[in-house]
C-alpha cells in the first residue's frame, strides 16, 4: 500500500493534443513517457521518485491500453537489466530509481549497457538529491555518466522543460545508440506547474514484434573483442552523434543580459535557484529576465566546449553554478577554455559551497561574493539583518534526530534488544537501510554500522568468533528481497556464521513508501504476494530460524532474543519479527473506521493511559520505549516532585508502552480504556453501572479516610 494514491491525477494522463496538463512533475514525467512512445517501464522506489513508481502503478489500466510493459523490480540492477530489450530492438524503455544508492546496486548492468550501446531510446530516470535530509550518502551521478559515457539530462525544473527533457532524450539517445540519464531533484519532482499536451502514443516497435522476430548481434556483446569495439564506437561515433544532436537541437539555453562582461553557467537544475538569487539582488525579474547574462547546462554530460567558449569569450569572469562535489564541471570549462586559449576568470567552489544543497540562501551568498568581487557596482547596500539568529536558536532548542513512528512495532524491537543486553551484555549490532536504522538515536543507541541496502547481515561477516559474544545484525523485508536473501543470509548460511539475524517483517517496503513486495500480505492485481521469508531463509538453509507474528509481545521478544544469543546451534539464528507498519496500518483503517462510524456502526478503539497516583515518575518507560505519544506533566502532589508520564492523543492504542514496562518489571502504572463510537444499548447499561460502583467506592473511601483537623 503506498503512502498515497494517484489514482485521480492519473486520468489526466489521458489528455490528447493542444490540453493544458496541471500537475506536479512527477506526473508530468509519466505523461512525457507516454507522448514519446514508451515500450516499457521498469524501477525501483526510492525518494525522490518513489512516487513517479506509485504514479506508474496507479495508472495500470492507461499503459496497457497503449501496449506499454509496466514492473516494480526486485532491485535497482533488475531495472537496469530490463534496458536490454532495447540493445537490438527499436524499443523505447524508461527506468528508474534514486541514485546514488541505486545506480551503484545497478552499475553492473549499466557498464554492460553503455558499452554495447542500444538502438531503442534507452532513458534512466534519476532521483537526486544533496539536501540534509537525504537518507544517503552525499554523491553525484555525474562520476557514473562520465565513467561509463552515458548522457546526462538536468532539465530546468519547469514543467515543459521536463517533458522536453524525456523527449529529447529518447532522441538523444536513438541518435547516438547511447543510454541517456535524466536528473531529477526533489524539488524539480514535486514542482508544480502545467504545459500542453500532446497525444499519447503506442509503441513504434512492441515487446510483442520483438519476441516475434528475434535478432542477434555478436558484436553488441560485451566479449572480446567486441568490447575493446565497442569503446572505440564511444570515441569515434557515439560522442560525436551526441554532441551534434545536443547542439543542433539547442538542448542548452543561453539567456543574455546587459551586463555582459559577466556570467553565469548553471546546472538546469539550478537556475529557479539562480533567478531567485539575482531577484534578490536586483538583476533579474520574476519571469526570468536576467541583466547578467546565463548560459544554462540541461545537458551536463557532454558538454559542448564549442558553445562554452564562446559564451566565455570577451568576459571578464563567469561563475560556475554546480551542486555537489567535486566540481566536475567547473574542472572541465576550465580546461575547455585553456584549449580555446581563453582568459576569461572561473569562478566556482571558490564562492559556493564545496558540497551540500545549493539552497536559495547559498545560492544567494555566492552569487553576492561573485559581483562583490568582480563588480561591486552591481550589488546593493545590505539591509539591516532580520533573519533569525539560528544559530542562537540552536542553543537552545534541543534536537530532533529522526524516530520511528508512534506505535510502530520496530520500536518494541529494539526494546527487547536493549533489555537483553543489559542482561547479557553488550554486542556488536550492524544496522541496514530502513525504519529501523532509527534505532541508532536516543533512547535506544544501538546500531554501529551501515553498509547498504540488504547488508545487514553481510556487514558481520568478519565478526565471526567462536566462543565470543554473538554479533546481531538488523535487516528488513525490503532490504531482504532487494539483496539480503543470498547476500545476506545464503552467505551466512554457507559461511556457517554464528551470528543472530533479525528480520524485521511490517509487511511492506515501508521506508520507501510503503509499496507491496513478495512477503506482502496484501494481494494486489497482477502482482504474487504472500510468499513468507520464513519459507525463503529455510530455502537457502538456515536451520535456526524462530518467528515472532506480535512484535509488541516485548516479553516473547526478549525470550528470543536470550535463545538467540545463548543457544549452543550451529549457524545463524534468524528471528523474524513481524507485525504491520503502524504507518500504513492507520492509512489502510482510517478511512474504514470513520466511514462506519459515520454509518452509525458500533466502534471500538483502544487508548492507553497511566494512573498518576501510581506513576513514580522515574521514566524508565520513555528511556525504553520512546514513543512520541508519551511525555511528561506535573504530577500535582507536592510530595512526587519529578513529573509523571501522560500519553497525548496521538496514541494509536499499540500497547508498546506497558508491554515494556511488564518485561522491565517497572510499574502497573499503564492501563487500557476502549474508546466506543456509537454505544449500543448494552454498552450504555454497563457504562452507568460501571460508573455507579466507582462513586460508591470512592465515597465509602472517602468516608474511611483519616481527617486531620487543622
Amino acid at each position: 500500500m503506498a503512502e498515497r494514491s494517484f489514482a485521480r491525477e492519473v486520468q489526466d494522463l489521458r489528455l490528447g493534443a493542444g490540453d493544458e496538463f496541471r500537475g506536479e512533475g512527477i506526473l508530468a514525467v509519466t505523461k512525457a513517457l507516454l507522448q514519446s512512445g514508451v515500450g516499457y517501464v521498469a524501477g525501483y522506489q526510492g525518494a525522490p521518485i518513489s512516487h513517479l513508481m506509485d504514479v506508474l502503478a496507479d495508472a495500470q489500466g492507461i499503459l496497457g491500453e497503449l501496449g506499454v510493459h509496466f514492473e516494480t523490480s526486485a532491485s535497482e540492477a533488475a531495472a537496469a537489466s530490463t534496458l536490454a530489450a532495447s540493445v537490438n530492438y527499436p524499443i523505447r524503455g524508461a527506468v528508474t530509481w534514486k541514485s546514488t544508492a541505486g545506480t551503484n546496486v545497478a552499475s553492473d548492468a549499466l557498464s554492460n549497457l553503455s558499452s554495447s550501446g542500444v538502438t531503442g531510446g534507452a532513458l534512466i530516470i534519476i532521483g537526486e538529491d544533496y539536501g540534509e535530509g537525504s537518507s544517503i550518502m552525499q554523491e553525484r551521478t555525474h562520476a557514473f555518466a562520465m565513467k561509463s559515457q552515458m548522457w546526462l539530462l538536468d532539465p530546468r525544473p519547469n514543467l515543459p522543460s521536463i517533458v522536453k527533457a524525456v523527449e529529447d532524450a529518447f532522441e538523444l539517445s536513438e541518435a547516438s545508440n547511447t543510454p541517456v540519464m535524466l536528473q531529477l531533484r526533489i524539488r524539480a519532482c514535486h514542482v508544480h506547474g502545467s504545459f500542453i499536451a500532446k497525444d499519447n502514443q503506442k509503441p513504434k516497435y512492441t515487446v510483442r514484434e520483438a519476441l516475434e522476430n528475434p535478432v542477434r548481434d555478436v558484436n553488441r556483446i560485451v566479449l572480446p573483442p567486441a568490447s575493446f569495439m565497442h569503446e572505440q564506437d564511444k570515441i569515434n561515433k557515439r560522442w560525436p552523434a551526441a554532441v551534434k544532436f545536443i547542439r543542433d537541437r539547442g538542448l542548452n539555453e543561453t539567456f543574455p543580459g546587459t551586463h555582459s562582461h559577466l556570467g553565469i553557467i548553471v546546472q538546469g537544475g539550478m537556475y529557479n535557484g539562480v533567478i531567485r538569487a539575482l531577484q534578490g539582488l536586483g538583476l533579474a525579474d520574476v519571469w526570468g529576465d536576467t541583466l547578467i547574462p546565463l548560459h544554462v547546462l540541461n545537458v551536463t554530460y557532454p558538454l559542448i566546449d564549442e558553445d562554452l567558449a564562446a559564451f566565455c569569450a570577451g568576459k571578464q569572469a563567469v561563475l560556475m553554478v554546480e551542486e555537489g562535489a567535486p566540481e566536475y564541471l567547473e574542472q572541465a570549462l576550465n580546461t575547455a577554455l585553456r584549449r580555446a586559449d581563453i582568459n576569461t576568470i572561473i569562478a566556482g567552489k571558490d564562492v559556493l559551497a564545496m558540497g551540500g544543497e545549493y539552497t536559495a540562501k547559498v545560492l544567494s551568498d555566492g552569487v553576492r561574493k561573485f559581483l562583490e568581487r568582480y563588480d561591486r557596482s552591481l550589488v546593493p547596500e545590505r539591509a539591516p539583518a532580520s533573519a533569525p539568529n539560528f544559530s542562537a536558536l540552536a542553543a537552545v532548542v534541543p534536537p530532533r534526530p529522526p524516530s520511528f513512528c508512534t506505535g510502530c512495532p520496530e520500536r518494541p524491537i529494539f526494546s527487547a534488544m536493549t533489555l537483553v543486553q543489559q542482561e547479557l551484555g553488550l554486542r556488536h549490532v550492524a544496522g541496514d537501510i530502513g525504519c529501523h536504522l532509527f534505532a541508532l538515536n536516543e533512547p535506544f543507541n544501538i546500531g554501529s554500522s551501515t553498509m547498504g541496502y540488504g547488508l545487514g547481515p553481510s556487514s558481520i561477516s568478519a565478526m565471526q568468533e567462536v566462543g565470543a559474544p554473538r554479533a546481531i545484525a538488523v535487516m528488513g523485508d525490503g532490504g531482504f528481497w532487494h539483496n539480503g536473501l543470498l547476500n545476506g543470509i545464503g552467505n551466512a548460511v554457507y559461511n556457517r556464521h554464528d551470528g543472530v539475524v533479525v528480520l524485521v517483517d511490517n509487511f511492506y517496503s515501508a521506508a520507501t513508501g510503503g509499496q507491496d513486495i513478495l512477503s506482502s500480505r496484501a494481494r494486489p492485481a497482477g502482482r504474487s504476494t504472500n510468499h513468507p521469508i520464513e519459507d525463503a531463509v529455510k530455502g537457502v538453509g538456515a536451520q535456526w530460524v524462530r518467528r515472532i507474528d506480535r512484535t509488541y509481545d516485548v516479553p516473547k521478544m526478549l525470550a528470543t532474543f536470550r535463545e538467540a544469543l545463548t543457544t549452543s546451534a550451529i549457524g545463524p539464528k534468524i528471528i523474524i519479527a513481524s507485525s504491520e507498519c503502524m504507518l500504513n496500518r492507520q492509512r489502510r483503517e482510517k478511512p474504514l473506521v470513520a466511514a462506519s462510524i459515520k454509518r452509525g456502526e458500533r466502534n471500538v478503539r483502544p487508548r492507553f493511559g497511566v494512573d498518576e497516583d501510581v506513576c513514580t515518575g522515574d521514566h524508565a518507560c520513555i528511556r525504553l520505549s520512546g514513543c512520541p505519544s508519551l511525555s511528561t506533566k506535573p504530577s500535582g502532589d507536592p510530595l512526587k516532585p519529578d513529573p509523571v508520564v501522560a500519553i497525548d492523543n496521538d496514541c494509536v492504542g499499540c500497547g508498546n508502552c506497558g508491554e515494556v514496562s511488564e518485561a522491565a518489571v517497572l510499574c502497573p502504572s499503564f492501563y487500557r480504556a476502549d474508546i466506543v463510537s456509537n454505544p449500543s444499548v448494552w454498552d450504555r447499561l454497563i457504562f452507568r453501572l460501571r460508573g455507579t460502583i466507582i462513586c460508591w467506592l470512592q465515597a465509602r473511601r472517602d468516608t474511611n479516610r483519616l481527617q486531620i483537623a487543622v
